[in-house]
């Protein structure tokens, strides 16, 4: 484990009460939920490097009956095959799904293939959530 260091932070009395309120049950103190938005920035800024390999998922919301639409999901994700690892497929109501769907390559490719998902015309929402994954 390496070396703790303490440091002041000054905030305003009402941001602090909120920052509070939301992490409230979730971290044992304020330093685990700051090291947490420490770690996060750092990894959202890690990311912008297109040539990092990352794991993640791409998460869609999308009408079923809209005619063609599996049909290009399934094929785009056979043409890069390599970056789909498996996938989670819910039925929410008798029109929407929802796919979770595990990807693992390279940031710029893993951006490329979500747009061209989240951009086909049935799908609600979408979204790219990856991390990067290291020994520390």
């Amino acid at each position: 484990m390496s070396e703790l260091k303490r440091f002041g932070v000054s905030i305003e009395a009402e941001l602090l009460a909120r920052f509070d309120q939301l992490n409230e049950g979730i971290y044992n103190n304020r330093s685990e939920a700051i090291r947490d938005l420490i770690r996060d920035k750092l990894i959202t800024k890690e990311k912008e490097n297109s040539q990092e390999n990352v794991v993640g998922t791409i998460t869609l919301i999308y009408n079923f009956k809209q005619p063609g639409l599996t049909d290009k999901m399934y094929q785009l994700q056979h043409d890069y095959h390599c970056l789909f690892k498996t996938n989670l497929h819910l039925h929410l109501n008798h029109k929407f799904c929802l796919e979770v769907i595990v990807v693992e390559g390279l940031q710029n490719k893993l951006t490329k293939i979500s747009e061209r998902l989240i951009a086909l015309k049935g799908v609600k929402h979408g979204k790219l959530t990856v991390t990067k994954v290291n020994e520390s």
